[in-house]
Formats: C-alpha cells, structure tokens, sequence
C-alpha cells in the first residue's frame, strides 16, 4: 500500500512540476528563467511540504474522530461490565473496535485517495502549458458555463489570451550541468503576411550557412556582420568586485520557405549532425552529444532533446488564462460534486455512510487543491499581468517629405549617406553623385527617416513642429497588435472613424500556429480581445470592416455579434478573383466584408454615379481656383492634333515664378489650365489621377470651335453601395500582387496575394466619405491601407490620417517601405520610381514598442534583506508568501523603476533588436510613452536633452490643457527648477494650464483647479507627480 502511495504522490509531484514549469531547471529564457529563480523553494514544497500537510490534514479530522470513537468505546465496555456481560461479546463493542480499526487503514486509502484526485483533476484541465476549460459531466459529456441568454458562444479557451507564436521565435536557452549557456537564435523569420502563407511551401526551422550581412548602426553608419551557425560568444562582467568572463555558445537558424513536404524532423536531424561535427563543439562543448534517452529513442542526445522542443515550441500557439484562480476554483467545486461525492448516492442508506466517511478525504482534497490554485493562479496572474501591462514606447521616429525639412537642416541631411543610399534602395534615386543640394530642391518629395540621423537631429525637427498631433498625417507601429491597441485605447478613444482589418483567413495556406485540436477556438481567442479593445475606439457613428473567406466567416460573424452589441452586421460580397479558386465542387471566386453598423443608423457612404451625360471642361472656375491655390495642379497635358489622344502629362512647374514653357512639338498641342481671358488656373484633378483616368477613358480631350480642351466625367448622384462588389479594379492578382510588384523587386520579397488596392479603397470610402477621416487596420500587413489613404488624398487634396500596426521584420521591410513609395509616386516599375509626384507636407510617426518577450528578458526577482530577515525569524509566513505574493513583490523593481525617472532619458532596458533575438541595452522613450498613457494630444514638443528637459504641451481627453516637464533631476535639481519655473509656464497663471505633470521631487507650490459639479466645489491637484500616475496608468487593469 506504501509502494501505491509514494507512487500516485511521485506522479501527482512530477505533474504539478510539469504545471508550474519548473521541470526543466536548465532552460534559462521567459517565465523558465523567472521561476527557475526561486525553484528551490517550489520544489521544497512539492516534494516535502505537500505531502505533510496532506497528512496533517487528514490525520487531524482521524484524530477528531478516533477520540470520538474511543470514548464511546470505553463508555460501552463500562456498560457491559455493568450490566455482567464480557464486553468481547458484546456485538456493539465488536462495531465500534471494527471501526477503529477500518479508521487505521482508511488513512492511507484517503491519503491515496486524495493523491489520485489531485492529479485527475489537474491533469484534466491541463495540456502542454495551458489551462483549457474542460468541463466533463459525466462520462465524454462537457458543461459549459451558461447565464441564461437567448444566444450564446462559446469556444473551449475563451476566457484566455492568445499569445502568438512570433513571440516565441527569437531564443531558446538552457544551460548546461557545468553553468554554461547554450542559446538557439533565430536569424529573419520570414513569417508570410497577407494572411497566405506560399501555397507551395512549408516554413521550416533551418541551420543558416555561413554569410555576411551589410547593417546600419544608430549613426547612419553602414557595417558589416559576418554570421556562422556556430559561434562562440565571450562577455565580461563584474560579480561582487571581481571580473568573470562568462562564454554562450549560440547556434543560429532560419525560419524559411522549404519545398512542399519538407519534414522538421529531417531539418533537425541535418542540424545535429552539423553542430555535433563542428570542431569548436567536439573540443569544447562535448555535453551537448550526451545521450538524454526515451523508451522511443534511446540514442537522443542533450542537443537533439533541445532542439526538438524549441522547433516544437515554434510551431504552436499558447494562452495565458484571464482568471485561473477563479476558474480553477469553480471547477473543483463541479469536480468535487461530480467525481467524489456522487449525489446520486445519497438516498442509498447503505452508501450513505460511506460518503459521511469521504467527507474528511474531501474536505483534506478541496483544501489542498485551494492551496494549489493559489499558487498557480499567482503565476498566471502575474503573465497576465506582463501581458496586459502597457508596454513601453521603446522608439520613436519620423518620416516627413523634403518640404518639411527646416532649412537649418538640410546641410545635415545632405552629408548623410545613410539617408541618401536609402533613397537609391528606395528607388526614389538612380544616383546620388551629383549636386545633392539641387537634387532636395528639385525633389521635395523625398522622404526622410530620422532613425538614419542623430538624437539631435531629430530634437531640432521635433522643435519645429507646429500643433503635433493634428499636423501628423499618419501612425505606424511596430508590435503585436494587441500591445498597440491596449497602449493606444485612451488616446484613440473615440477617435476613430472607420476600422478596416483584413486578419488571418486560418485556412491552411495561412493558418496562425495552434494546439492541436483548437485551430477554430484559438483562432476566435485572437480575434476575440484585439475587437474588443477596438470597438473602443470607434466614434459613436463610425463603423467596421472586417475581409474573410468562407473558413471562418461563421466564426467572425458570431463574434462581431457577442462583441458589437447595439450594432448590426452586414456581409458584403467581394468577388477579389474571377478565374476561382480550385476546390472541390465550387471553384471560389469571393470573399466577405462583414460590416459592423450602429443600429438604426445609416451610416455606409453613398456611391458616387458617373454619370455619361454630365461633362465638363476639367479646368477650374470660381473661387480656389487659381494656379497660386494649388501649384501642383499647373501643369501640362500634351493631346495630339490628329487623334486628340493624350499622349503626355508633364510634371507640375516648381514655382509660381516659372513661366509655361514653349511647346515645340507640331504634332501634338499642350493644354494648360488657363481661361480665356489669360488667368492661370488650375485643374481639379491631380497629374496622376489625369493620367489614370486618361487611359480609362473618363478624362479626355476634345476640339470646341478650333480649340482642344481637357474634359471629365462629373459624378453624377449619390446611390446606395450593392452588397455584391464585382468588377475588374477588385482583381486581388492585378491590383495587388502586381502593384506590389512593381513597388518592390520582386526578387528580395515574395507576396502572396495582397487586396486590390481599390477593393480596399472602396471599403474605406463606405466608412467615411470625409476627406479628415482617420481609418485604423491593426492587421496592416503589407500596408494596403495606407497606400489606399494616400491615394485618395492625393487624388482630392484631402488630409485623411490612417493608423496601422504590424509586427516583427516585415514592418520595416515592406509596411514601412511600401508607405514611403506610395507618398512619392504612383509611377513604379521593378521597384523604381518612375516619376516624382508625392503627396506634398507629409509627415507620419512611427514607433516601436515593448514586445511581450522584452517584458518577459527584463524581469529580475529580487528578495530584500527585510523580507530574508522575516523569513528567518518567522518561517511560518515563508509558504503563505512564496504561495500568493513572491513573483508580484520580487518583480517590482525590474517592471518599472520610478527610481530612475530622476533620469528619465536615460532608463533604459533590454530591447530585442531583430528576429534573431539579440538584445540591446536601449534608452526607452518615457516622454512618448506617458503622453499615450493619459492619452495626451500633443500640441508642441520642445527637447533639450543636453540641457536636461524635455517640455510638452497638449490637451487631455477631459479637454484638460496640460503641460509636461521631463528633467533631468541631476541637471534640474531644486534650485534649478524655481530658477527655470518661470521660463517653462511651471507659475502660469490660472487659465494657461489646468494640469502640469512634473517628474521627480520638488518644492513647488501647489495650486489647485476648480470646478463646479452638480452644485459642489471639486478642487484638483494642478501640479501632479509624474511617477504614480504612470505606475497606475501602465498597470491599470481591464475593466
């Protein structure tokens, strides 16, 4: 019965290991290396405290009972004696001895009991890494929970996050038995976009081959990297006053498109082989070819147990639960009713005993399992808690047109090569060898990136910024979509005017990466917290669009259902490829547009009618009609004599002062916008729309007694939009794959089917007609969203601002590239541009923020010598606190240290620096990150980092004007500030500021604003610490 005992508590010990994770101590990445840090006290209680303490458990409700039993004992002997009878004969001395004695061997049954039920239970609800809702009634029979609505959904991790796998791509590291580090880094995970992975292709994990790469530092400067599949890392640092010099073997991989049918398991064994026959592994890092055997494979060796799980690791999703603890509570209440107490058994008097007997086995059971969850709970609440923790602004930068460049500034940006080689790789430049003084001159198009330039550089541009926000036509993040909409919500809120998203089809050409068996419910996981988080966004009347195919548009459409509520939603039918695609019985030409709309509300966009009966001359009349209004719509249009075929649109001339040039050509007639009585006009349309049209007809020239002149189709009356879209312009292969082709060489980038820009053009006409409309898409991939915004507002002049969110490499390799090529021109071929024709005063932000991963490297748990000191004194406290407080006490410091915002430009952070997981220490951006955390409109920005300030001014969502100083307290101290209050508003009288935020510690008066609520005075702090309100603000938790 022992030898049963220790076995069903060894098993239940090695799960709750496996759960905990704190089964693998030689993993050094993530949550391994946060909780590897205290393992010695999680297996102290697992393997010795648990055990105890169910022993304890049930021996004091024995005991209780023992007592019980052996009064009534000694009272009947008593009894019998009395009465003269041997108390051996007497049947109920002989019961209650019996008792005694089934009470001894009932212990162990209990205590095994217990062990066992322990272990079915969590072993129910777990399964590889995550806590799955899986509610067995009886038998295969689930439950589900159920509050009584009309209609409800429900998928089996509903209550979770869904953690992409990209997060997980960068490193894989463990340590081998002598201390040293052996690390798996990723080089360029090309992780298809587009929602199609290559049809023809597996994406597998693959040992690189030796190369050199050409890098760019934060100078502008180029370098080159030479990477090998194997090397050998040597760092140096300083432990308690000595230098120990520590070295990591890192062995590097690709994520890359293999031949159809590749295996994994081929790719690792290749992999084995290469690195186990390197000669640095066979002389210095032999551990590697030990053998770590299986029953399956007896011949595994300790790198071939690794790299299976980190390519595993790779190709599956996983979940952080949003309430474990309750979850985890409830059911072991429904287990416990279900599985031990069979209430079925209660009016069975002769079982019923029985169960009066359980009761102590299950009273030990529920009060263990409590203690389990407690602290299972503590460790998913605090990855909940990294996951939805605002995540830092780890970089900002700027791309603007040549028009907005201050001059003071453009001798800096003609000695960057950096800058000027970019523009050749952009294919905005042939050359830059000749006068490139002339050049930004002659091409005010021309986009500048500030990451290619100094801090300084970027301070004096910011500087000369008038009324940030509301001058930034557009903003692009890097980061998991999720992390930007939970960073972005209270300054979006309410903000925006259409949502159009274009998410993972998860069909198997782009299916995201899940646990098997939960492809459908992981994939209604992702979508379900990121339209959550956006339905915020919206203004009161704005509305969604959200493109699928046929796999998951049942899914899509309950889920806009149980989010929207008050909205109605509309499918819309796309046909995006006339030729079909090949499947059993129907060849599929289209896809969905689900429409999320306000009820009772009519807010789509009337179509515009061409109309064939109205024309009219294109050159404008009345007001704003001149060539001073508009200087980019003066230009030429070459029509030829004979067939009034427009063979040519010249370039608009580059200043008022330029005259019209002589036209010499006898064959053709060049037409500009001037009236007859010699007024330079101006046309209504922009050069590349005229050129567009042109060719289709709608814009053409026409002789009027002698003279040609420019005409155009007027739209005709607005009409309803059909809720079938059909027509050439929605071809995903022609308007996308193609345009993307000839924006890129094709030959660095592969796209798999993009939209129609037009498909997408018209989505977002039908949210907002308003040429101000501000469009979000947080699955932007390769950027058609934005390519379609600057297009409309180039084709009317408007100022539409578009927000877009993408993730990993393909940010900066085609989001970003692509935006920057569509603002330039619309002429592209092969990649090169081949006409200047931008979209003039273009200025976009783009920023970086925190990955879950970064979170996850920079957490350091750190006991203080207070709390050692407690548990020296009083180790009663040491469980309760390695059981519900230790990982939120211990991280603190290393999730936000308010200490260093006395230097607020220098706090800095590990930061991930590319797909291939190198980190980098990297200052993080306080100043941007804060003003997204309350939501700030940023009016002016004034730095001086090397005077020690960083001053903001902007308006809060409550219409709040506010002011932010960021100083350096060792530049800024308290003298320097009183001297300084004047010059930075910090004594502004009443009306100028009702909120100024202010970092570190001073002696400023404080001053208070008024208001009047409801009849009551409510007094405000007017002058507030930065520190506790950015603490609150990152970790606020949902509601």
């Amino acid at each position: 019965m022992k030898e049963k005992i220790m076995s069903k508590y060894n098993e239940l010990v090695k799960k709750l290991k496996e759960i905990f994770q704190i089964d693998r101590p030689e993993l050094d990445f993530g949550i391994y290396r946060i909780l590897n840090a205290r393992a010695d006290e999680i297996n102290d209680y697992l393997d010795n405290k648990l055990k105890a303490k169910i022993q304890s458990a049930l021996a004091d409700a024995g005991n209780a009972n023992k007592s019980e039993l052996e009064h009534q004992l000694q009272l009947t002997i008593k009894a019998a004696t009395d009465a003269g009878v041997d108390p051996a004969d007497s049947p109920k001395v002989q019961e209650l001895k019996k008792q005694l004695a089934a009470m001894a061997s009932g212990a162990n049954e209990h205590e095994n009991a217990v062990f066992s039920h322990l272990l079915t239970f969590f072993s129910r609800y777990y399964d590889n890494g995550d806590f799955i809702s899986k509610r067995r009634y009886k038998g295969n029979t689930y439950a589900i929970p159920y509050s009584g609505e009309e209609v409800m959904l429900h998928w089996a991790n509903k209550d979770q996050y869904y953690i992409k796998s990209g997060e997980n791509f960068a490193n894989y590291s463990f340590k081998l038995e002598d201390g040293r580090k052996v690390s798996f880094k990723l080089l360029a995970a090309d992780t298809a976009k587009d929602n199609r992975k290559d049809n023809e292709l597996d994406r597998c994990f693959v040992l690189i081959e030796p190369h050199v790469r050409t890098k760019i530092d934060e100078e502008g400067d180029e370098y080159e990297q030479e990477y090998k599949p194997v090397e050998v890392v040597k760092t140096s640092s300083v432990v308690d006053g000595k230098l120990v010099e520590t070295e990591e073997l890192v062995i590097h991989f690709e994520y890359k498109a293999m031949k159809k049918g590749t295996k994994q398991d081929a790719l690792v064994q290749s992999a084995i082989s290469k690195i186990l026959a390197d000669k640095t592994v066979q002389q210095h890092w032999v551990d590697l070819a030990k053998r770590a055997p299986t029953e399956k494979n007896p011949s595994r060796t300790e790198l071939e147990r690794h790299l299976t799980t980190y390519t595993q690791r790779n190709t599956a999703d996983y979940f952080i639960h949003k309430d474990l603890g309750g979850f985890l509570t409830n059911e072991l209440d429904f287990y416990i009713k279900n599985e031990v107490m069979n209430l079925d058994n209660v009016q069975n008097a002769e079982v019923f005993a029985n169960i009066e007997k359980q009761l102590r086995m299950i009273q030990c059971l529920r009060a263990v399992a409590l203690e389990l969850i407690t602290f299972l709970a503590q460790i998913e609440n605090f990855q909940k808690k990294l996951w939805t923790k605002k995540k830092f602004v780890v970089e900002t930068n700027y791309i603007f047109t040549v028009d907005k460049l201050p001059e003071e500034l453009y001798s800096i940006v003609i000695k960057n090569d950096a800058q000027w080689e970019q523009w050749k790789q952009l294919g905005f430049l042939s050359d830059f060898s000749g006068d490139r003084e002339k050049t930004l001159k002659e091409k005010q198009g021309l986009i500048v990136d500030t990451s290619l330039f100094d801090s300084k550089f970027k301070e004096k541009f910011i500087n000369n910024i008038a009324d940030v926000d509301t001058n930034v036509s557009a903003y692009l993040y890097s980061g998991d979509n999720y992390q930007v909409l939970n960073l972005i919500k209270i300054k979006y809120n309410n903000k925006v005017d259409g949502i159009y998203i274009d998410p993972p089809y998860n069909t198997n050409a782009s299916e995201i990466l899940y646990k098997n068996g939960y492809k459908d419910s992981s994939w209604c996981s992702l979508m379900s917290s990121r339209l959550e988080i956006s339905k915020s966004l919206l203004k009161e009347n704005a509305a969604t669009c959200t493109t699928i195919d046929e796999y998951e548009v049942a899914n899509l459409e309950l889920l806009l259902k149980e989010t929207f509520t008050g909205y109605q939603i509309r499918p819309v039918v796309i046909e995006y490829n006339h030729r079909g695609r090949v499947k059993s019985n129907f060849a599929i030409t289209h896809e969905y547009a689900l429409w999320t709309l306000p009820e009772n509300k009519d807010v789509i966009s009337r179509q515009v009618e061409i109309s064939e009966e109205i024309r009219r001359n294109l050159r404008r009349t009345g007001s704003g009609s001149t060539r001073a209004e508009s200087e980019s719509q003066f230009y030429g249009i070459e029509v030829d004599n004979n067939t009034l075929e427009i063979v040519n649109v010249t370039e608009a001339l580059p200043s008022l002062d330029s005259a019209i040039p002589t036209h010499l050509n006898k064959d053709t007639t060049m037409v500009w916008p001037v009236d007859d009585q010699g007024v330079e006009r101006r046309w209504y349309y922009g050069r590349d729309r005229v050129i567009r049209e042109a060719k289709e007809g709608t814009v053409w020239a026409k002789r009027i007694k002698g003279e040609i002149q420019i005409h155009y189709r007027q739209a005709g009356k607005p009409k309803m939009r059909k809720s079938v879209w059909i027509g050439p312009k929605l071809d995903a292969s022609t308007y996308g794959s193609e345009l993307l082709n000839s924006l890129f060489n094709v030959t660095q980038i592969n796209f798999s089917f993009p939209k129609s820009i037009y498909a997408v053009k018209e989505c977002l006409e039908s949210l907002s007609n308003s040429k101000y409309a501000h469009f979000l898409d947080y699955f932007a991939g390769s950027g058609t969203t934005g390519h379609a915004v600057v297009d409309m507002n180039r084709d009317d002049n408007g100022f539409r601002k578009f927000s877009l969110v993408e993730q990993g490499e393909y940010f900066y390799s085609v989001t970003l590239p692509r935006v920057k090529k569509a603002i330039f021109t619309t002429d592209w071929k092969y990649g090169k541009a081949l006409s200047c024709n931008p979209v003039e005063q273009t200025l976009i932000k783009y920023i970086k923020i925190e990955s879950f991963e970064d979170t996850l490297n920079n957490i350091a748990l750190k006991r203080t010598e207070t709390t050692k000191d407690l548990f020296d004194d009083l180790k009663e406290i040491r469980e309760d606190y390695v059981l519900n407080y230790m990982l939120e006490t211990e991280s603190k410091g290393s999730l936000l240290n308010t200490d260093n915002f006395k230097k607020p430009f220098n706090y800095e952070m590990d930061v991930t620096t590319d797909s291939a997981g190198a980190t980098e220490r990297k200052n993080i951006d306080l100043v941007e990150t804060f003003n997204y955390l309350i939501g700030l409109h940023v009016k002016s920005i004034e730095s001086n980092i090397e005077r020690g300030y960083v001053r903001v001014e902007g308006t809060l969502p409550t219409g709040e004007r506010t002011l932010i100083l960021w100083r350096d307290c060792d530049k800024i101290g308290y003298e320097e500030l009183n001297k300084y209050a004047n010059r930075f508003d910090l004594y502004a009288k009443e009306n100028t500021f009702d909120v100024i935020y202010i970092n570190g510690d001073h002696n400023l008066p404080t001053a208070f604003t008024v208001d009047e609520e409801d009849g009551e005075i409510v007094r405000s702090l007017k002058i507030r610490q930065i520190e506790p309100e950015f603490l609150n603000l990152m970790f606020a938790e949902e509601v």
